[in-house]
């Protein structure tokens, strides 16, 4: 295990992203076409293919997951992730026509100091296209793909990413874009909101602070108490290798946001574009009721990891007045 979302097999994750414009694009390729569900707690998300993966609706495997900056110019990052898997003949095949299946969600980084002058067309389908190129089992932290621009409250956000394995076999793992209205940290402090699901000290091994104080639990989001833009968003692609339904992602996407609550204060705000994506590759049978009720508290504190891991492995961007990074400010 690498603590990786590509611990799950049949799993890769590639990035492409863009230093002038300061965003980018992560593109979660999947071998063979996988359950998937979705579950949005945020007030203002942007997602492609919703719709498609709605309960009601008929399509059930997807062949990937396109996460972008840019905002909803981002969404277009899946076009490029679908051009990757077309060349390869990948995708729903109906009467000869393939058609690859990406969903895919946006965060806002339009106003990080980036050059967003693009001109007419915006360059995350090419984005997309050269993440999922890049899709391999091994893959860069923090300040990378759809994680290179995002920001917190306090501090740079970034693209973190953590798994883990129950008793019984079964593996699930996260990978997460924080770009969040809230902080993921506590206070003006190191500490991490998610420390209590740390594992070997992997975002620092700073624990709690000895005591909580009033000021600790104020609010703290980006702009301050009187924002009124929604700038913000964090996205999650949590696999697992159990066999489960479309029904049984659903689920277990709705358990694993709980994650976010972990790890994030505050969260799933009106200006919060929160979305995570469920996904199983089918390798492992387990329990519907008992057994999918410990993948999901497992999930959710795998997401928790991931969310604080993206912070944690951060680096500041190069623009005057840029939030510092974890790094920078606590070493």
């Amino acid at each position: 295990m690498n603590n990786l979302l590509t611990d799950i097999a049949g799993v890769r994750v590639g990035h492409a992203d863009d230093a002038v414009l300061a965003s980018g694009v992560t593109a979660v390729v999947f071998d063979q076409p996988v359950v998937a569900a979705m579950d949005v707690r945020g007030g203002g998300p942007g997602t492609r293919e919703g719709a498609l993966l709605d309960l009601a609706n008929t399509v059930e495997k997807i062949d990937a997951i396109a996460l972008s900056g840019g905002s909803a110019f981002g969404l277009e990052s899946g076009g490029g992730v679908q051009a990757r898997l077309a060349e390869q003949g990948r995708g729903l095949n109906v009467r000869g026509a393939v058609i690859p299946i990406v969903p895919g969600a946006i965060c806002f980084d339009l106003l990080n100091g980036g050059n967003k002058k693009w001109g007419r067309f915006a360059p995350y389908r090419d984005l997309g296209y050269a993440a999922a190129a890049a899709a391999t089992t091994s893959f860069a932290l923090g300040s990378v793909g759809a994680g290179l621009g995002a920001l917190t409250a306090n501090l740079k956000g970034g693209l973190g990413s953590a798994s883990a394995e129950i008793s019984d076999g079964t593996k699930v793992a996260a990978l997460a874009v924080v770009n969040a209205l809230g902080s993921v940290t506590i206070g003006d402090g190191p500490w991490f909101w998610a420390a209590p699901f740390e594992i070997d000290g992997e975002y620092g091994g700073r624990g709690f602070p000895d005591s909580f104080t009033p000021d600790m639990l104020n609010m703290r989001i980006k702009g301050g108490p009187t924002a009124t833009e929604a700038e913000n968003t964090t996205l999650a692609v949590v696999v697992t290798n159990a066999v489960l339904t479309k029904a049984q992602a659903k689920r277990l996407a709705m358990i694993a946001q709980t994650g976010f609550a972990r790890a994030i204060y505050p969260v799933h705000a009106p200006m919060d574009g929160d979305v995570l994506f469920a996904a199983a590759t089918g390798e492992k049978p387990i329990d519907p009721l008992i057994g999918l009720t410990e993948l999901g508290m497992v999930a959710a504190n795998t997401v928790a990891r991931a969310i604080a891991r993206g912070v944690h492995a951060a680096t500041a961007l190069p623009h005057p007045g840029a939030l510092p990074a974890w790094r920078d400010r606590f070493g």
